[in-house]
């Protein structure tokens, strides 16, 4: 699989591009060459210069240091809610797939029906009753979407369940435990991780819109759609402000797409790829 995956010109492009931006905010507070919320009211839309390669925002903030800051709050976001929802999606799928019955019938009717809300407008619905803090958010996102990893869960181990190693287990006395965790979850661990990549695209693009909208991340703290944010303000005059941040949620989920697309070409075995 991993031999498919380097042979994948795309998946590799996308795997680059995320460890490049997951190494810039790992590295962010040595290399950033500004304070991200320092206000500087002597340098107020500076377009960009060797002194601030990214130019300013409407306070005077260097929006290079803005951007590698808000490159770990927009990551750790993706990666917390995504952890969440794979966390919640394993255990609902795993139950639904393995019991079968009545189990299975009341899991996935709960599945449809958030399925039926749109996302988003849930996300913007519950956020409205709390306040719009980084963890919220993170929370809020992974509670809205599990629906997706508990079907392919599901999914996963209906197939797996009559399989002859699981029979030869459940006939030597394995527990519904054992079973579950030893035999049947680590054989689906592959499509999990490919749907966890693809997942984290999402609640990169997520994050963004609800900061963008003024309901996620809140300032001084910096994230890519609050800087956008502040961007459409400036839009005519001050164009970095909307370029920069929107390039980096743009190469950000192309990255996982890509990463996620050459995951799961080569786990399946019909691929035409290499």
């Amino acid at each position: 699989m991993m031999k498919k995956v380097l042979s994948n010109p795309l998946a590799i492009i996308g795997f680059a591009i995320i460890a490049s931006i997951m190494l810039l905010a790992l590295v962010a507070p040595f290399i950033a060459p500004y304070d991200p919320d320092a206000i500087d009211v002597k340098a107020i839309l500076l377009s960009p210069s060797t002194s601030h390669i990214m130019g300013t925002d409407g306070l005077g903030r260097d929006v290079f240091s803005r951007m590698l800051y808000g490159a770990r709050i927009s990551l750790m976001v993706g990666f917390v809610a995504v952890g969440i929802a794979t966390a919640i999606g394993i255990v609902l799928g795993a139950i639904a797939g393995f019991y079968r019955g009545w189990v299975d019938t009341v899991i996935m009717r709960i599945v449809d029906v958030m399925l039926s809300i749109p996302s988003f407008f849930l996300i913007l619905a519950v956020i409205a009753f709390l306040s719009p803090s980084i963890w919220n958010i993170m929370i809020v996102i992974g509670l809205t979407s599990w629906m997706g990893v508990t079907r392919l869960v599901r999914a996963e181990f209906l197939s797996l369940r009559n399989r002859e190693f699981v029979l030869a287990a459940q006939v030597l006395g394995a527990k519904d435990a054992r079973l579950i965790f030893t035999h049947l979850l680590p054989n689906s661990l592959t499509p999990i991780i490919v749907s966890s990549i693809l997942g984290i695209a999402s609640a990169v693009l997520l994050e963004s819109g609800l900061s963008f909208l003024g309901m996620g991340v809140q300032a001084p703290q910096a994230s890519w759609g609050n800087i956008l944010t502040d961007g459409k303000e400036y839009i005519q005059f001050a164009w970095w402000l909307s370029l920069f941040p929107g390039l980096a949620i743009l190469l950000t989920v192309l990255g996982y797409n890509l990463l996620g697309d050459g995951l799961r070409d080569a786990y399946n075995p019909r691929s035409n790829q290499h």
